[in-house]
C-alpha cells in the first residue's frame, strides 16, 4: 500500500531590492543588482522550488522607468510566478506601466488606485496591502485600504493567509526607522486581523533586518534586504546608518501535514558544503 505525500507549499520573500540603472550606485556606494543576482541564484537552488516569490517593497531607488527595466532583467530567470508590490521608493504608475504582464497589479481602479490584490499560492491565499504614501517615507493605512483587506479576509475564511505589506505595522525599536514606519492604520489593522485566527503570518519589508514580534492574534515579521542592512543599534539617538551584514531572505512554507506556517531564514550566495553528519552509517572520527 503506497500513501500519497501532500505537497508543502513555499512562499519565498524577497524585499528592499533598490535597484538603480545600470552603473549606478545606490547611496553612492554599492550596486544592489550583483546582490539580487546571488538571491536569485540562492532561490533557484533551494530542492524544493517556491511555488511562488513575493517582493515586499522597495523594488528600485526611485521608480524610474530605467531602473524597474534593469529590474525586469535581473528577476527574469526565476521560473515560478513572481509577485510584486510598492515601497515608499516605488511609483505605482511606472510599476504598473514597466510589467504589463502583471495582471494582479490591475488597473488601480478597483483599488482605488493602490497595488492591493488576492493570489492564490498554493495552499496559501497571499493578500497584499499597499501602504504607500506618494513623496513620503512613512507609511498609512486609510479607511478604504483596511475595507478592501476586510472584504478579503471574509471570502476567505477557510484559507491559510499571509498578508503582505511593506511598512511594518509595529514599533522596531530602530528610532530612526520608526519615525518612517506605518503612522497610520496599524491599531487598526491589528484590531481587523486578530477576529481572523486563519491569518498565519503578517510579511513586512521597510526594516532590512529580521524582525519578529507578536502581532493581531498572529506573527508579524520583516525580513532583511538583498543588499545593504540597517545597524541593529537600538539606542534613542541612533544614527540612520546601513551596513553590508550577510544577506538572506525569508522562505515561508506551509505544512500540507501540519497545518502550519513554518519560517526559515536562507542566506543569499554560495557557500562550502554540505557535508555529511556520517561517513557510510557511522560517526566520524
Amino acid at each position: 500500500m503506497t500513501t500519497t505525500q501532500s505537497k508543502n507549499t513555499v512562499l519565498v520573500q524577497l524585499t528592499d531590492l533598490h535597484i538603480r540603472e545600470p552603473g549606478r550606485l545606490a547611496y553612492g556606494r554599492i550596486d544592489t543588482a550583483p546582490y539580487l543576482e546571488r538571491a536569485v541564484q540562492s532561490v533557484l537552488a533551494l530542492r524544493q522550488q517556491p511555488d511562488a516569490v513575493v517582493v515586499t517593497g522597495d523594488l528600485t531607488d526611485f521608480g524610474r522607468t530605467a531602473e524597474y527595466e534593469h529590474l525586469a532583467r535581473l528577476l527574469a530567470p526565476l521560473t515560478m510566478p513572481v509577485y510584486l508590490m510598492p515601497g515608499n521608493h516605488d511609483d505605482r504608475d511606472q510599476l504598473r506601466r514597466s510589467f504589463p504582464g502583471h495582471a494582479y497589479m490591475g488597473t488601480g481602479a478597483d483599488t482605488d488606485g493602490f497595488i492591493q490584490y488576492s493570489v492564490r499560492v498554493g495552499d496559501l491565499r497571499l493578500l497584499t496591502l499597499d501602504t504607500c504614501v506618494p513623496g513620503a517615507s512613512h507609511g498609512s493605512l486609510c479607511e478604504k485600504r483596511l475595507a478592501w483587506l476586510e472584504a478579503q479576509l471574509d471570502a476567505c475564511r477557510d484559507e491559510p493567509v499571509v498578508v503582505a505589506m511593506h511598512h511594518p505595522p509595529f514599533e522596531t525599536l530602530i528610532g530612526h526607522m520608526d519615525e518612517i514606519g506605518l503612522l497610520q492604520g496599524a491599531d487598526a489593522l491589528e484590531a481587523l486581523l486578530s477576529r481572523y485566527s486563519n491569518v498565519e503570518r503578517v510579511i513586512c519589508g521597510h526594516l532590512h533586518r529580521a524582525i519578529d514580534v507578536r502581532f493581531g492574534g498572529t506573527i508579524a515579521s520583516t525580513s532583511p534586504a538583498q543588499a545593504h542592512q540597517v545597524c541593529l543599534d537600538l539606542a534613542p539617538d541612533a544614527d540612520s546608518a546601513w551596513t553590508l551584514e550577510p544577506p538572506s531572505f525569508r522562505v515561508h512554507a506551509w505544512s500540507a501535514r501540519g497545518r502550519r506556517l513554518v519560517t526559515h531564514l536562507a542566506a543569499s550566495g554560495s557557500f562550502e558544503g554540505p557535508y555529511p553528519f556520517h561517513d557510510n552509517g557511522a560517526l566520524i572520527d
